[in-house]
Order: structure tokens, then sequence, then C-alpha cells
């Protein structure tokens, strides 16, 4: 209730300082997309010579965004704007968001040497100051990264150093964004204990009531520990969560783990299903490794990869689009 009243605050245009602190609130309740426009505004005027530091903030609440709901092209273009404004006005302390943005566009692109370097930039730069929240996202990057690449040992160990299975760390947010990642590894390597005791902690801080993504996450995680109908249910409930349309590669994911437990049942009419449309979504966003694990899988029902359906081509640019977001967000010229 207070954030929604804060929201309703956007439209008329509060100041720069108070959009970024609604921003700053909405990012780990996934409510960025309320703030966009606001936002908007405040990148162009800092491309116009306003505020380094809001026009950081900005960038920062946008790129994430577009990070977490699939814009990833426009992400990238945000994260070299944001180094490129850091350097420029020396706010090196904000380079570790963008870096991390970057790390996780690489880990979803399959290009695991340059997720490394961005990842091992934040941890050199954090570590011996003590700021954990940046290394902790650095981990949150490599840790998909390893999954992509098949590597659950790496990848249990980097979720577990976020939080330790069977607990969700105090003031250590960007453990609901691992909570699958560790249980899915957990499941992989054979520590059966480990992913239930992490299950019942998220189970019990019932990150499902915070966003339909987190509850996405928090369904598919339990769904990983059952077997039979039971996680078919469990699944099917995280799947069925609303609004969940807008994390495309949080919901592929989801159906790329359901359609491996339905094969393993051997109900391949459903696996297929599951699959194909994770396949369809992974390589719409350019999310190699996913795609071809879940071509794969796909494989493994008997049959081949599905011809690739012709995409409308978008009708504006990306410069027309942002035009056209930022007429949207209010703007005249």
């Amino acid at each position: 209730a207070d954030f929604e009243a804060l929201a309703a605050t956007l439209p008329d245009g509060p100041d720069p300082a108070t959009v970024n602190r609604i921003a700053t609130a909405a990012v780990f309740i996934d409510r960025l997309g309320v703030t966009r426009p606001a936002t908007w505004r405040i990148i162009l005027h800092g491309r116009q010579g306003g505020a380094a530091r809001r026009h950081l903030n900005g960038l920062i609440h946008v790129c994430v965004d577009d990070v977490l709901t699939g814009q990833w092209e426009e992400a990238d273009q945000l994260a070299t704007e944001g180094l490129e404004v850091c350097e420029e006005h020396g706010y090196r302390f904000f380079a570790w968001y963008f870096r991390y943005a970057k790390a996780v566009l690489a880990a979803a692109h399959g290009d695991h040497a340059a997720c490394q370097e961005y990842a091992d930039q934040v941890i050199r730069w954090a570590v011996p100051r003590g700021v954990h929240a940046p290394a902790d996202h650095a981990r949150h990057a490599l840790g998909l990264s390893a999954i992509g690449r098949g590597d659950f040992h790496e990848a249990y160990r980097h979720a577990s150093a976020i939080s330790p299975a069977g607990e969700l760390a105090s003031h250590v947010p960007v453990a609901m964004w691992a909570a699958l990642d560790l249980v899915e590894a957990a499941k992989k390597i054979g520590r059966e204990a480990e992913a239930r005791a992490h299950v019942a902690a998220v189970n019990d801080a019932n990150i499902a009531a915070i966003s339909p993504r987190l509850a996405l996450l928090q369904y598919a995680a339990a769904a990983l520990v059952e077997h039979g109908e039971a996680a078919r249910r469990l699944f099917e409930q995280a799947l069925a969560v609303p609004d969940t349309a807008r994390w495309p590669f949080d919901v592929a994911r989801v159906q790329l783990l359901y359609g491996e437990h339905l094969r393993r049942e051997r109900a391949t009419a459903d696996s297929r299903v599951q699959l194909a449309a994770a396949l369809e979504t992974f390589e719409r966003l350019g999310a190699a490794p996913w795609a071809s694990r879940a071509a794969g899988e796909l494989r493994a029902t008997g049959e081949a990869k599905p011809r690739a359906r012709e995409l409308r081509p978008d009708p504006l640019t990306p410069q027309e689009r942002e035009i056209a977001a930022l007429a949207a967000a209010g703007l005249s010229n």
C-alpha cells in the first residue's frame, strides 16, 4: 500500500530525487515497470547535461528492468552508457551495477568468458572494501553462467555463497532471485536435503506474496523437490500465476524444467508443449545455452527441433521505440 501511494505520484512528475527513491524501492518487488516513464525523463535530462548522479540512477533502474524483462539489447546499451558516465564523472562506485548487468547478459547469451570477466571486476572491487551486495550480485551472474554450461556444482557454490541452503540471508534481496538457481543446482548434484531445506526457507518467507515473478520462482523451486503428480501441480501453479509474461526468461526456464519433468514421467506429448514454448522464447531472446538445452530435451522426446516461426518485423527502429517511450512519458520534444 505504501508503494502504491508513492507510485501514484509519478504521473504528476515528482522531483528526480523522489523518482529515484521510488524506483529503488521498486527493484526487489518487481515494480520497476511502473517507474519507467518517469525514469526515462531523468535519463533524457541527463543526456542533455543534467546531473550525472541522477542520470546514473535512472540508467540503473531501466537497465535492471530491461535485464529482468528480456529487453536485452537495450539493457546492454544502457549498461555501456552507464559505464561511460561513471568514468567521465568519476562515479566509479556505481559501475558495479552496469558490470553486473553485462555479466548477466553474457551468461544468458552463453558468453561465459565475458560473464566471468565482468563478475571478477565487481568482486575484485567489492570484496576488499567489504561491500557485500555487489559481490552477491556478481555471484548471481556467475551462477547463471554455470547453469547455462551445465556445471551445477559450480552453480551451487555460487548460489549458496549468496545465501546458504536452508535460509534466505537477511538483507540480501538478491538471494530471492537466486533461490531457484540453488534448488535446481542442488537437485542436479544430488543434494536433496539442501534442496528441500531451501524450498522450506523460501516457502516460509513466502516470497510469492511479493510479486508474480517471485511467485513463479517459488512454486517452480517447490516443484523440483516433489515427484509425480505433486510436482506437476506445482509447475502448473507456477505457470498459472497471473502477469508473468513480463518476465519471459524466467517463464521459459520454468517451462524447460517442467518439460524435463514431464519427459521423465513419460508424458511425452505434454513435455513437447512445454519444451517447444521454452525453446521459442530462448531463441527469441538469444539465450543460447538454454535454447540448446531445450532443443536437446525436445529431441529426446523423439521430436526434431520445430521450424522457427517467421516473426513479424518490428515496425519501429530502436530509436523510434525510444522516442515512442519518451512520448508516452509525457515528453513533447
